[in-house]
C-alpha cells in the first residue's frame, strides 16, 4: 500500500440531517482514531433544505479529512451514492446512513472482512429493527423475491451500511432506485464473494424519515431491470427471441391444428373465425412476432452502443 493512500472512505449521503451530522462524524473520528486508520469522510448532500451544508462545511474547517459534495437540487439516494463512490479514494468504501441509526463502531470488522477474509462486498443485516411495521413487512418481502431472483443470500439489502473492495464501486453504476441492489450489481459485474455481517440497528435520535411507501414499488421495478440488465443486457435478443419464438410456435400450432380440424374433421360450414382457438392463435403469433422485432431492435442498438464490448478485466500480464 502506498503511504498517501487512505485505508477507508466512509460516504454518507444525506437529506435534511444537520442536527446529527456532527455528532456521526465526532462517532467516526474517534473509530478511525481508536484503531489508526488513516481516513476520509464524504457527505455527499442530497439537495438539502436545511442548514446541512453549512454544517459540512463547519465539519471541514475542524476536519480536513471530512470532505463534501452538494447537490443543486434533490436527486435521491442512489445518485448520491455514485457521486460519492466516483470520489473515494480508500482502499475499502463504507457507507452509512446520515441518521445515527448505523453505528461507525462496525467499522472496523467490516474492514477486516474486507482486506483479511478477502470479501468484494460485506453487507449489515439489521437482524432487529426499529422501524414501524408498515416499513418491515415490505422490507422482508423484497428481500425474499430479491433472494429468490438474484440468488443471492443477503437477510438485508437495503441495509445501508456496507463495505466494498475500491475496484467494486468503481465498477458498478447506481442509479435510479438501485442502491439497495449494489450487491446485484456487484455479482453480474463478476464480483461473487459477498458476506454478510448482523450490525446494531439504532432508533433514529433527530427528525423523520425520509422514504414513503412509494419506494417500494420503485424498488420491485427496478429489481426488475437490474436482474434483466445483468443477464441479458448484453444479449437481449437470448430473451425477447426466445419469449417471441415460443409465443409464434402455439400460435402457429393452434392454426395448424384448425386447419386440419376444418379439412378432416369438422364438415360444418362454422367459420374457423368464429372459434375462440382461432383468436388464441392470432393473437400468439401477433405477440410472438412482436417479441422477436423487440429483440432485433435492441440487438441493432447494442451493436452501436459504446460499452457492448466494455468488460471488467481483473489481472493483465
Amino acid at each position: 500500500m502506498e503511504n498517501n493512500e487512505l485505508n477507508i472512505s466512509v460516504v454518507v449521503p444525506l437529506y435534511n440531517e444537520e442536527e446529527s451530522l456532527p455528532e456521526l462524524h465526532d462517532w467516526i473520528v474517534r473509530v478511525m482514531t481508536a484503531n489508526q486508520f488513516s481516513y476520509e469522510i464524504l457527505f455527499i448532500n442530497d439537495g438539502s433544505k436545511d442548514r446541512s451544508w453549512e454544517v459540512i462545511q463547519q465539519l471541514h474547517s475542524r476536519n480536513t479529512q471530512v470532505r463534501g459534495i452538494k447537490f443543486q437540487r434533490n436527486y435521491g439516494k442512489s445518485a448520491a451514492l455514485f457521486a460519492g463512490f466516483e470520489a473515494a479514494k480508500g482502499e475499502v468504501i463504507i457507507t452509512m446512513d446520515a441518521d445515527l441509526q448505523d453505528s461507525p463502531d462496525e467499522i472496523p470488522e467490516l474492514y477486516n472482512m474486507i482486506m483479511k477474509e478477502d470479501y468484494d462486498l460485506v453487507s449489515g443485516w439489521k437482524k432487529k429493527r426499529h422501524d414501524p411495521i408498515s416499513k418491515t413487512i415490505p422490507t422482508k418481502l423484497f428481500n425474499w423475491a430479491t433472494r429468490k431472483l438474484t440468488g443471492i443470500s443477503l437477510h438485508d439489502f437495503n441495509c445501508g451500511l456496507k463495505a466494498y473492495k475500491k475496484v467494486v464501486v468503481k465498477s458498478v453504476e447506481v442509479y435510479g432506485e438501485m442502491h439497495r441492489y449494489v450487491p446485484v450489481l456487484a455479482k453480474f459485474a463478476g464480483f461473487t464473494k459477498i458476506g454478510e455481517k448482523v450490525v446494531v440497528h439504532q432508533a433514529r435520535k433527530y427528525g423523520t424519515t425520509k422514504f414513503g411507501l412509494n419506494r417500494f414499488m420503485n424498488g420491485f421495478l427496478d429489481l426488475l431491470s437490474v436482474v434483466f440488465m445483468g443477464r441479458f443486457s448484453k444479449k437481449p435478443m437470448h430473451f425477447f427471441g426466445a419469449i417471441g419464438t415460443l409465443l409464434f410456435i402455439v400460435g402457429f400450432a393452434f392454426a395448424f391444428w384448425l386447419g386440419i380440424s376444418k379439412l378432416f374433421i369438422d364438415k360444418t360450414n362454422r367459420l374457423i373465425a368464429s372459434r375462440a382457438e382461432f383468436y388464441i392463435s392470432l393473437t400468439s403469433m401477433i405477440m410472438g412476432v412482436q417479441f422477436f422485432l423487440a429483440g432485433f431492435t435492441a440487438e441493432l442498438i447494442g451493436r452501436n452502443s459504446t460499452t457492448r464490448n466494455h468488460y471488467l478485466i481483473e489481472k493483465e500480464i
